[in-house]
């Protein structure tokens, strides 16, 4: 009896048969391809520190994947499924346990009928299996690979997690500096303002305009100060969102020049192939999800079955510790268990139930993860070319009225035009400027719009299914 233990590892060995259904991952629920270009082509991103050009924003982010506390309980979520799938494996497996135990007993003398107390030992040492289940019918195995499945699924999650963190701190950090860029450009608008007040008050004082104008000029400088400040308030929000991502303090670059003109934003073809898709994170999560319902289908037809349990140990006996070791000491027991069931009042036909409808909310929210994620690259696709050409018109925009500005103020001066004609054109200037210095932010925006929406540049980790 002692090759029992010999041979219980080769029985955990033995393939089992499965009873879940056949995994096949669902059809594409979307078009061959997001875009407009008549060829769909698969693409594939950089790391990031290539893709984002600002050497500041790189640095942001390292930051923020250093000490980002989201991120940090995102990664630890890893280690817990991780752990937990451990478990759940390690039942595949016989485990062994080694023993060592006294027995002693004493009767009363009376109760024994002899002259005095008789006191009895026992001692012995064992290694043995308790409670091994055979998994012929792929119950425990089943309850693995669900298990491997939601471990695998966590680590998804969090380099989805990571990326919209990489994602959320540029944009972060663009709206930060277009806020400052339009703070300062508001308060270059109002010294601009001054200057035009001047001439207004010179012209005033000889007696060529009336104290509207002047009233007018005054108002134009206070209202470009209101609105520097507010942008001032704004730009410091953004900066502690900022801080708040990165998890340290931040100091921006100075706005020095236009945003668009300092940092390239990058560019994606147009065209992308929906299998592209395939390699987000937050698909290969949903897909996860999906084969864990897929295997907790196989464990819940298992229970229909009888299940067989081994509990064996193999050691030695003796009356007297001494003696424990010597020839004839051996001992050994096996008890093997069939369990069938029989009636249970549909409790195995509702869990069964329960597994296969928690696999049709998995297809369905699979094929939605899908399809948002090709809306997303969609959307982000379209508004790369859309702001690019906007930003054309726009910077258009801002030369016209800066001319139209410079035509009207010497018209002015020269006493054809009134002064309202010289306050719309100052106005319109600085709408257009502000409306350029935005479309430049969210130009930018779109690219790491683009980044999330393709996936990062966790595109290319490897799929451990």
């Amino acid at each position: 009896m002692r090759n029992v233990l010999t041979l219980l590892p080769l029985a955990a060995l033995i393939s089992a048969c499965s009873l879940a259904p056949t995994y096949e991952r669902p059809a594409l629920p979307v078009p061959v391809a997001a875009g407009n270009a008549t060829a769909a082509q698969d693409v594939s991103l950089p790391q990031w520190q290539s893709y984002f050009a600002d050497p500041v924003l790189r640095s942001l982010i390292e930051a923020a994947l250093d000490n980002n506390r989201d991120l940090r309980v995102a990664t630890a979520r890893i280690q817990e499924a991780r752990a937990l799938y451990g478990v759940t494996n390690a039942d595949r497996l016989p485990t062994l346990n080694a023993t060592a135990a006294e027995s002693a007993n004493r009767v009363p003398a009376k109760v024994a009928g002899a002259p005095d107390d008789v006191v009895s030992r026992t001692y012995s040492a064992n290694v043995g299996i308790t409670a091994y289940e055979l998994d012929f019918w792929g119950r425990v195995a089943n309850l693995s690979e669900s298990a491997k499945a939601s471990y695998l699924g966590t680590v998804e999650a969090q380099r989805s997690a990571r990326i919209s963190l990489i994602t959320a701190v540029a944009n972060a950090y663009w709206s930060a500096r277009s806020l400052n860029e339009r703070a300062d450009y508001a308060g270059k608008t109002a010294g601009a303002y001054r200057d035009s007040l001047k001439v207004v008050k010179r012209q005033y004082e000889v007696g060529t305009t009336s104290k509207l104008d002047a009233l007018q000029a005054e108002a134009a400088v206070d209202s470009a100060l209101a609105e520097q400040v507010s942008l001032q308030r704004q730009a410091r929000n953004a900066v502690n969102a900022l801080q708040l991502l990165v998890g340290q303090p931040v100091a921006l670059p100075a706005p020095s020049a236009a945003l668009v003109d300092t940092l390239a934003a990058s560019k994606v073809p147009a065209g992308i192939s929906s299998s592209t898709l395939l390699l987000r994170p937050d698909v290969r999560q949903a897909e996860f999800a999906l084969k864990s319902a897929n295997a907790n289908i196989g464990a819940a037809r298992a229970a229909f079955f009888p299940s067989i349990t081994l509990t064996a140990s193999t050691g030695v006996a003796s009356n007297e510790l001494g003696t424990l070791f010597s020839s004839g000491s051996g001992a050994w027991s096996f008890l093997p268990q069939i369990k069938l069931p029989l009636f249970d009042w549909g409790r195995n036909k509702a869990s069964l139930d329960v597994a296969e409808a928690r696999k049709v909310i998995a297809v369905a929210q699979y094929e939605k993860t899908v399809q948002t994620a090709f809306s997303e690259v969609a959307n982000a696709l379209s508004d790369q070319q859309g702001l690019e050409d906007y930003l054309v018109a726009q910077r258009r925009v801002v030369a016209r009225q800066s001319d139209r500005l410079k035509i009207a103020m010497a018209r002015y001066q020269a006493g054809v035009e009134s002064y309202l004609q010289v306050l719309d054109a100052q106005r319109s200037l600085f709408a257009a400027q502000q409306s350029l210095i935005e479309a430049s932010r969210a130009r930018l925006a779109v690219t790491a719009d683009v980044f999330k929406a393709l996936g990062g540049d966790e595109q290319k980790a490897s799929d451990a299914s």
